[in-house]
């Protein structure tokens, strides 16, 4: 049977009494997976706030623990919407350190001159900002949100101030950890140098990385400990590349979402027996830096 074209319909729920902000708010804790924002599940709704209100709703991602402070407002948002969604992220965050925290901003009509406000927040506190349509086709009605800011992305490791003032050197390294780890990093350079040879290590402070004509290029980076040293590879976690590294045996970490970093914990014998799955993971993170 071939599909029919029906023409939408955007409906304003501010002035529409048979959907009120409760009704949206019960559709997003059904299924918060609706916002854009990632597999999140609900962990409270109209959570009460010390001296402050309650918040319509708060969400957490179960891999990276990071929760979402969310609050809603139909129409048009106002002074009144951002001073309140800011208040609640700053009152969870206080009550909950061990969690990194977002506040989430949700309106009908996020105007240019609020959107101009809400993005003198953002680097100083984490926030997104969703603008809601409720769309009727037929006797149906749907719920669109569409990210009109997202969260202030961080530095990459290859932008990082911090490191880029406090550099160190190899001897550094070899007393934190030892010269047999270390020269781990010396042969995972040999690998991504099949891919660019005129790579370098670069020794900081807090890792270590890659350069190319003495400028920072990094799309992995080396951490040598003790016994071992750990591998972060910038790409795109994947099904695909989740297998490949189990297969593998290959020790991870926690994937790193909000750097997009596979973290790999590797041993003298991972680095020497496998190599085809550490070139495949190196590989990809060149092309995608390079290009």
């Amino acid at each position: 049977m071939a599909l029919m074209y029906k023409k939408p319909k955007r409906l304003w729920l501010r002035s529409n009494p048979d959907f009120t902000e409760k009704w949206v708010q019960t559709k997003i804790a059904e299924d918060p997976s609706i916002l854009g924002l990632g597999d999140l599940v609900l962990r409270d709704q109209e959570r009460i706030q010390p001296r402050a209100g309650r918040l319509d709703l708060l969400l957490q991602d179960p891999d990276t623990k990071c929760r979402y402070e969310v609050e809603l407002q139909l129409g048009a948002t106002d002074e009144a919407h951002i001073i309140r969604t800011i208040e609640y992220w700053d009152i969870e965050r206080k009550r909950y350190p061990q969690y990194d925290h977002c506040a989430v901003l949700v309106a009908e009509d996020i105007t240019s001159r609020f959107l101009n406000v809400i993005s003198l927040f953002n680097g100083t506190v984490p926030l997104v900002a969703l603008q809601m349509q409720a769309i009727q086709v037929g006797d149906n009605i749907s719920l669109i949100f569409s990210t009109v800011m997202d969260e202030l992305t961080r530095g990459v490791v290859d932008e990082d101030e911090d490191a880029e003032a406090a550099p160190t050197d190899r001897a550094f390294w070899e007393a934190k950890a030892t010269k047999g780890t270390v020269s781990l990093a010396d042969q995972l350079l040999r690998v991504a140098q099949e891919f660019e040879p005129s790579l370098e290590l670069k020794f900081n402070k807090f890792y270590i990385g890659l350069s190319k004509d003495g400028q920072p290029f990094n799309f992995v980076s080396f951490r040598p400990k003790k016994n071992q040293i750990n591998l972060e590879v910038k790409i795109p976690e994947t099904e695909e590349m989740d297998a490949k590294i189990e297969s593998s045996g290959i020790e991870t970490l926690e994937y790193n979402k909000r750097w997009g970093l596979y973290r790999l914990r590797l041993t003298k014998d991972d680095v020497a027996k496998k190599p085809d799955v550490l070139r495949e993971l190196i590989g990809a993170a060149y092309e995608r830096r390079a290009g």
